[in-house]
């Protein structure tokens, strides 16, 4: 089982930057899809952006596009997303996760195809 670590949430202003990282510890994430996902209170876990095992494919959900950048290192088993321009609406708490499957960008975008989490780091845009 992997267990996952988010870090480098925080206070910013509207406009500043934020550099989100995901260390993944317990097995290798280098054969996997990885994903940031976010969660507001009282709203459904929102897709934000994935990555897949070769960095060669990227999503990214319509709200970030242009942004939000994800990247990797699998040498450390590591995710990152890099948060540019931020908004008031980006605040939420920020999620990073495993897909099920290796190999595999199926369902990319959906909560249910991700079956381990990270405990989440809180961000937060003043407006």
């Amino acid at each position: 089982q992997v267990q996952l670590v988010e870090s480098g949430g925080g206070y910013v202003q509207a406009g500043a930057s934020l550099r989100l990282s995901c260390t993944a510890s317990g097995r290798t994430i280098s054969s996997y899809l990885m994903g940031w996902f976010r969660q507001s209170p009282g709203k459904e876990r929102e897709f934000v952006a994935a990555i897949s095992w070769s960095v060669s494919t990227t999503f990214y959900g319509d709200s970030v596009k242009g942004r939000f950048t994800i990247s990797r290192d699998n040498g450390k088993n590591t995710v990152h997303l890099q948060m540019n321009s931020l908004k008031a609406e980006d605040t939420a708490v920020y999620y990073c996760a495993k897909h099920r499957n290796m190999w595999s960008v199926q369902g990319a975008t959906e909560v249910d195809k991700y079956d381990s989490w990270g405990q989440g780091t809180q961000v937060t845009v003043s407006s």
